[in-house]
């Protein structure tokens, strides 16, 4: 199934993974609507120069995944006349020093997502509640990169919607080129920065592919790893309802 044309991305200055996650085929052709759901890196750096393109959008929700440590670090989404922020922390372990050089990226992510997916139940399903509440909509998740806990929610959701996994895994694998523009951005402006380890920078299809894939094998369908999780049928009913035309 391939995704309807979309103009996917939505640029701003110095938010670099910023897009809309309609538009994809779902259950019986139906199509993800556009407008409704979004994803992105930290919308703590939204300013001046972006706020008017951010409120054009109407969003209504911000769910943001990041750690409580991280938000008071780095702030939050600016506040904006009618807008809901939710900060979700998906309970998982640190991941800084688990990864080297010698290990498969894409299998070493999908560990990672399956930890999260184990330990971190309560979060994804309270932000998949969210979403699936059409009085929420639109909707942005984001987490610091906007690619790994928001990538597994958004994966969850369009699984839910009917989207072939190759489809979720092409979405998932925009990231790439997003953290690559968020790498340049920060060699830029912080010179003296470290260089970012791998597994921030890359999004690699097959990583979200063994997610899904496995997440089956252990719970027979996304579905049920998610009525596993506290998802009530009646929530993912809803979320087919307003996210599908």
């Amino acid at each position: 199934m391939d995704a309807i044309e979309v103009n996917r991305r939505i640029p701003f200055t110095t938010t670099f993974n910023f897009r809309d996650v309609g538009g994809y085929r779902g259950h019986d052709g139906r199509t993800v609507r556009t407008g409704r759901l979004y994803r992105s890196d930290s919308l703590h750096r939204i300013g001046d120069g972006d706020r008017d393109a951010f409120a054009a959008l109407g969003v209504r929700t911000v769910i943001d995944l990041r750690r409580p440590h991280e938000v008071e670090r780095d702030g939050r989404v600016p506040e904006f006349d009618g807008l809901t922020y939710r900060n979700i922390h998906p309970e998982h372990a640190e991941w800084a020093g688990l990864y080297d050089s010698h290990t498969d990226l894409a299998r070493y992510l999908a560990d990672r997502y399956a930890d999260l997916a184990r330990t971190g139940t309560a979060g994804l399903a309270e932000a998949i509640g969210l979403i699936a509440d059409a009085a929420n909509s639109p909707v942005v998740v984001h987490c610091v990169a906007g690619k790994d806990r928001t990538g597994i929610v958004c994966g969850l959701t369009l699984a839910v919607l009917g989207v072939d996994d190759e489809e979720i895994a092409s979405d998932y694998a925009l990231s790439t080129e997003a953290s690559q523009r968020f790498s340049e951005w920060i060699a830029a402006t912080l010179p003296d920065a470290a260089p970012l380890p791998a597994p921030f920078l890359s999004s690699p299809a097959e990583t979200m592919l063994l997610f899904l894939t496995e997440i089956r094998a252990g719970h027979g369908s996304v579905e049920d790893y998610l009525r596993h999780a506290g998802v009530t049928d009646e929530q993912l009913t809803a979320l087919r309802t307003h996210l599908l035309a």
